[in-house]
């Protein structure tokens, strides 16, 4: 018999910011099943259920993946209930509705050679708390290692009650006059979005659908993505295109000029539209939120979904309405909500869909284009890159550095502005004179050296990120 504790401690898998992560070779039929043992016994302990959702990405290992969670699960008794390539907040808003907890294998934006674990309670997604409780868990089970893996029985209901959810939100003719793009790639909602879109509505064109995964990342958005929206508004005179990355929950939304608008945003427009008095948001989000003014209170946390949730109880307890969203567009609404007479649940994950809805309502109801929703507010702009094959180890050694002596950091990138503040919420985030803000950090989910700027011009944050990155990448081995 194997013990789960062991066996992902000897793994290269470990948890980061959203998620257990590792290079698919890593994620062995054991692993897996380690994995699904130890949630399941984290689990047991608070909740009672006979049945497991599940559900992946488009990734080619994603699937293989799924049967090895799935033949554990038997082991243990627990029925399999697979619901297919689904984005991720479909999957975690049916395993809310039927109190069931939930694994999603999706290893999100991050290249296809690796992937991922998502886990959700029956309540929603799980805390930091419940990670250290999965790693440590001494679930034992017999090993998986050249069993011939049961093909999975799928089931449809989560894409259904996922597009109902946004659906029954709005009029047929919501987006009635209005032309959107659907950027698809590989996203794991790419079968659905047209399908939605069109249903409210909008004259939809579909786009750049790929049989191989593509890795988009919202915070990072590609140079071919920024000119491929362009291109296409151009070309077919959109006033709005829609994409998410690989797993769907986090958004990448274009105005009527073909502009990737930043994920916190977007946020920032969507709590508006939805007129949320409480906000939970990473310390890397956009000051503008506070600048707008428009919320009773903004609480900032550090980066990851875990610790925005975290934050929903407090809020909860305060304020009639409670959200929170990510610099990637990922927007986790984290109270029932009532818009134009009609219910909309809490949904404590990130999602894709309800952002995009609320900005093109917003647009609609000011009779304004979507560029000049973004024009009226405080215009702080930010910019984010990152460093691919960055050693996790070396990005530490350079923030703990910098921490300790941050006037060091900026001799080093030629930062001369004076430091106003220094922030250690979540990396390092250092605050100038000159209104300027620049942060590291290591990503949680992969060798990678994030640096997020913000300025007073887009082309400031931009030269921020891409001169502080290119001296720190000098140091890379």
């Amino acid at each position: 018999m194997l013990k789960s504790s062991e066996v992902l401690a000897q793994s290269a898998v470990k948890f980061g910011t959203s998620g257990a992560r590792g290079l698919v070779e890593d994620f062995s039929v054991d692993v897996c099943a380690a994995f699904t043992h130890a949630f399941l016994a984290s689990m047991k302990a608070s909740f009672s259920f006979d049945s497991v959702a599940i559900a992946i990405d488009n990734r080619p290992s994603s699937y293989a993946m799924a049967q090895a969670i799935s033949a554990a699960l038997s082991q243990a008794g627990i029925r399999t209930l697979y619901y297919g390539v689904v984005p991720t907040p479909a999957l975690a808003f049916i395993a809310m509705q039927q109190d069931l907890p939930a694994i999603m294998v999706t290893g999100s934006h991050i290249p296809f050679d690796r992937n991922g674990l998502k886990f959700y309670r029956p309540d929603g997604e799980i805390s930091k708390d419940d990670e250290h409780i999965i790693v440590s868990a001494q679930a034992e089970f017999a090993s998986l290692q050249g069993q011939n893996l049961a093909e999975l029985k799928l089931d449809k209901a989560a894409l259904e009650l996922y597009t109902k959810r946004y659906s029954d939100l709005f009029a047929e003719d919501f987006l009635s006059g209005l032309k959107i793009g659907i950027y698809e790639h590989s996203s794991a909602g790419r079968d659905i979005y047209a399908k939605l879109f069109s249903k409210l509505g909008a004259d939809v064109v579909s786009l750049g659908r790929s049989d191989e995964f593509v890795p988009i990342d919202t915070e990072a958005v590609a140079q071919d993505d920024i000119l491929r929206a362009k291109a296409w508004s151009t070309e077919y005179g959109f006033d709005f295109i829609f994409s998410t990355d690989g797993d769907g929950d986090r958004p990448l939304v274009a105005d009527e000029k073909g502009e990737w608008l930043r994920g916190d945003v977007l946020g920032l427009l969507c709590a508006k539209a939805l007129g949320v008095e409480a906000l939970a948001v990473p310390v890397s989000c956009n000051t503008a939120i506070e600048q707008s003014a428009v919320f009773k209170h903004v609480e900032r946390c550090k980066i990851g979904s875990p610790y925005v949730i975290a934050e929903f109880a407090s809020l909860n307890s305060r304020y009639a309405s409670v959200a929170g969203f990510e610099a990637n567009g990922g927007f986790l609404l984290g109270s029932n909500l009532k818009l134009d007479g009609k219910s909309l649940d809490a949904l404590p994950t990130r999602d894709a869909i309800l952002p995009a809805l609320m900005l093109l309502s917003a647009s609609i109801k000011a009779g304004q284009p979507i560029s000049a929703l973004v024009a009226q507010l405080p215009q702080r702009f930010t910019y984010s890159d990152r460093i691919k094959a960055f050693p996790t180890e070396l990005s530490r050694s350079i923030i703990e550095k910098a921490t300790a002596d941050p006037v060091w950091l900026c001799q080093q990138l030629n930062l001369q502005s004076a430091i106003r503040s220094v922030d250690t919420t979540d990396g390092l985030r250092l605050s100038f004179e000159s209104a300027t803000v620049v942060h590291f950090r290591p990503s949680g989910n992969a060798p990678e050296l994030r640096c997020y700027a913000e300025a007073d011009t887009a082309a400031e944050a931009k030269t921020l990120v891409d001169s502080c990155l290119a001296v720190l990448a000098s140091q890379a081995p």
